[in-house]
């Protein structure tokens, strides 16, 4: 005898993250430069058992920079990541430098 397992259907779960397929349409980067990035350790990413990358929202945004950064001052891909980088320090320790004039 078959034992037969009544599956229930899971009501959706909203998540910030997106597959690998959105990713590279929303940010028209390349697989292959979105796989390098990944190698990098730039880009953070979820990967579920089923091998499918998911990235955050905000991860759209960093690899836009990178590749707005690349396209318009023609630099590599490594440049490009240092640049985004320090902008985003900047950006932080400009946010602490309020809070702190807030304090006073």
């Amino acid at each position: 005898m078959t034992k037969i397992r009544i599956r229930e259907e899971s009501s959706l779960v909203c998540s910030n993250l997106i597959h690998w397929n959105q990713f590279l349409q929303k940010t028209g980067i390349s697989p292959y430069r979105l796989a390098e990035l990944i190698d990098m350790g730039w880009v953070h990413y979820v990967c579920t058992q089923s091998d499918n990358y998911l990235f955050p929202h905000h991860e759209i945004f960093r690899v836009q920079k990178l590749v707005r950064i690349c396209k318009d001052f023609e630099l590599p891909t490594l440049a490009g990541m240092i640049i985004v980088d320090l902008v985003e320090r900047t950006e932080q320790l400009e946010k602490k430098i309020k809070q702190l004039q807030n304090l006073i």
